[in-house]
């Protein structure tokens, strides 16, 4: 009834069953308690009222008759002496509408929202020019604070950003995709992941760069850094002071012109920039976010916020400015991509998740989980379990807000951006979690409206003209590939994940069309980082190997596994390189991935420069540099090198060839 699903099979398809424990924990904190028969009665009543309840949104396809549910439709039949008269309800359907979009729907003295969608979303085809309908494409993916360009800076903006897009585009590249640019918790040196934002509303004010849109910008130095990892603890408290004194310098006219432009941004843009001045103030004295805030402040609509907005409201106007610069700062990027030849631009990335002290579990308490956090069982990313201690939408408040919420982050992400890649798409149907405080063996999966949200997605994406890329890596839940292939989203083919039933990597030929070809993800080891086992001295030094697995029997799985890699790769008996000599692995990887019919190929910065580290460490927050490393020169430097030019050749060889 609430979608708890109380048994599941994992990654080797052997059946798990959940804990009582563990369902009435997460029962309860769903808001219906289950710890004795009469929290269950109750609770099951307050289900079948609910069920009664006209919703907020019917949900439908273009063309398709919509069935309106009993809640707005109930008919009783009565005899003359008031008695029922039993029978089955009539199904009363709405006639198919041919225009997708967002209508008003009332009926008797209810109004909803009908929201049909089209049958797909955009495809390549549908966004390409006639004479280019048949091209395969390719990008690169980047992690922003990882660029350097000619202006030394701690970490990468979407200045750097902005080189990188003109770069790529004089190299024929159609994409180039980016790590979430969420807001983040401003001047927090601590709290720097990308993938654990206080936001998906709203954007990371650190990226925003005041000459990008135009304005003077006092000289911003280069924070101290060790072993070319980024000092984020240095960095952003130093990067919030340049953005005061942008803010202080600003005349008159220029604050009358961006209040202007920030309008269309109400109510909710004021709201994250108060709670982001709240933060400023509490976090020195220890807090993390809003739960550790006084009493009074916990709440959006208190009396004591709306005074601390009219007593502060130059500090107020300050963080609704960064994320004016940053808002703006980023279309100047997607605009750039898109005069330098790019046809689709930036790929943006949405998070699964919020912190549950941030802005957006401040300002929508009653759309989120509350008292569960998210995560992932065991899987071959994250061998004991991953609890990432984010929350997100309940499916409840999901319905009983008419996916409101829901819609403006998808929005807002697509404002930006020329594709969207959905991070762990697998929560449109699904997401483990986990109650509070428990480790994540202690969860369940819990289901989500996934017929809505995909249509949802396609509506939002056919408005924006944008195409959706969904990350589906790993054990998909039922229907969920068919489902969203129907829907024409792009599905991930990664390397190291794309082998057959015989554990060898596929052909690059049988790789999917309507997808997304890639030599690896931020999450996964770099080609000549698993070429030189230099993930297996990660998890190595951090304990991770298989339970039962020495490290001479990793090595001699890799080394096996190499043979089976250099084969497909080459498909003919040429001399396997040596795990030291990586540099022929690599152009060859990239080589394939050009070389497979998916419309897309994306290969991350790293393998273009045969990195042998990688991004992130999935499982891990402090033992691995995570979201720190920084490039070694700047972008034009490095791909001015001949060695990482030879790869991109490979690569845009691949994409112009006709595949195997």
């Amino acid at each position: 009834m609430l979608g708890i699903t109380r048994i599941w099979h994992d990654v080797a398809g052997r059946e798990q069953v959940v804990a009582d424990g563990s369902l009435i924990r997460i029962a309860t904190a769903l808001g219906y308690p289950a710890g004795t028969g009469t929290e269950i009665a109750a609770s099951l009543d307050r289900i079948a009222q609910e069920r009664r309840e006209p919703p907020a949104m019917l949900v439908t396809g273009v063309g398709l008759p919509t069935p309106l549910p009993p809640g707005l439709i109930e008919l009783a039949l009565a005899r003359e002496d008031g008695t029922p008269v039993p029978g089955d309800q009539p199904v009363w359907e709405l006639p198919p509408i041919d225009e997708p979009g967002y209508y008003t729907l009332t009926i008797g003295e209810h109004r909803l929202t009908l929201a049909v969608a089209p049958a797909t979303c955009p495809t390549l085809a549908d966004l390409l020019p006639e004479s280019r309908r048949n091209d395969r494409l390719w990008g690169a993916a980047v992690q922003v604070p990882a660029l350097r360009g000619a202006r030394p800076q701690a970490f990468g903006t979407f200045a750097q950003l902005a080189e990188a897009v003109e770069l790529f585009a004089g190299l024929g590249a159609d994409a180039l995709a980016i790590n979430p640019a969420h807001a983040l918790f401003p001047g927090n040196g601590h709290g720097f992941s990308p993938y654990s934002p206080s936001s998906r509303l709203y954007l990371n004010a650190a990226m925003g760069d005041p000459e990008l849109v135009g304005l003077p910008a006092p000289p911003l130095g280069e924070a101290a850094a060790a072993d070319g990892l980024i000092a984020w603890e240095s960095a952003m408290p130093e990067r919030q002071a340049h953005l005061r004194a942008v803010f202080d310098g600003l005349d008159a006219q220029t604050r009358a012109r961006i209040a202007a432009d920030n309008a269309a941004h109400e109510p909710g843009l004021t709201r994250q920039a108060v709670y982001d001045a709240l933060d400023c103030r509490y976090r020195p004295q220890g807090a993390h976010g809003w739960p550790d805030w006084p009493e009074e402040l916990r709440s959006p609509d208190s009396d004591a916020v709306a005074r601390f907005a009219a007593d502060h409201p130059e500090e107020v106007a300050f963080h609704a400015f960064t994320q004016w610069l940053a808002r703006e700062s980023l279309g100047q990027v997607q605009q750039r991509a898109r005069q330098a030849g790019m046809a689709i631009g930036l790929v943006g990335d949405l998070a699964v998740g919020v912190d549950p002290a941030g802005a957006d579990a401040w300002a929508m308490r009653d759309d989120l989980l509350d008292g569960l956090t998210i995560g992932a069982p065991p899987d071959p990313l994250g061998p004991l379990g991953q609890n990432w201690m984010l929350t997100s939408f309940s499916p409840q408040g999901l319905k009983r807000s008419g996916y409101a919420p829901w819609i403006r982050m998808v929005r807002a992400a697509l404002a930006t951006s020329g594709a969207l890649r959905i991070d762990h798409a697998f929560g449109l149907a699904r997401l483990w979690v986990v109650p509070e405080g428990e480790d994540s063996c202690a969860g369940a999966y819990l289901e989500y409206p996934f017929a809505d949200l995909v249509r949802l997605a396609a509506l939002e994406a056919h408005r924006a003209g944008a195409l959706i890329i969904a990350e589906d890596l790993g054990t998909a839940p039922h229907g969920f590939l068919p489902a969203i292939e129907s829907a024409a989203m792009l599905g991930m083919r990664v390397l190291w994940f794309e082998r057959a039933a015989d554990q060898g990597f596929i052909g690059a030929a049988d790789y999917a069309a309507e997808a997304v070809a890639m030599t690896g993800t931020h999450d996964t080891a770099t080609v000549a980082g698993w070429w030189t086992g230099r993930d297996l001295d990660w998890a190595e030094a951090l304990g991770r190997l298989p339970e039962g697995t020495t490290r001479a029997d990793a090595e001699d799985n890799r080394a096996w596994d190499r043979g089976l890699l250099w084969a497909t790769l080459t498909g003919d008996h040429t001399p396997r390189p040596a795990p030291e000599n990586p540099g022929p692995v690599v152009t060859a990887a990239l080589a394939h991935i050009g070389r497979t019919p998916s419309r897309l190929a994306i290969a991350p910065l790293e393998d273009l420069l045969a990195e042998v580290e990688q991004p992130n460490l999935p499982g891990t927050i402090t033992e691995h540099p995570n979201w720190r490393r920084r490039l070694a020169a700047p972008l034009a430097d490095l791909l001015a090198q001949p060695d990482t030019a030879a790869r991109i050749r490979a690569l845009t060889d691949g994409r112009a060839g006709t595949g195997e």
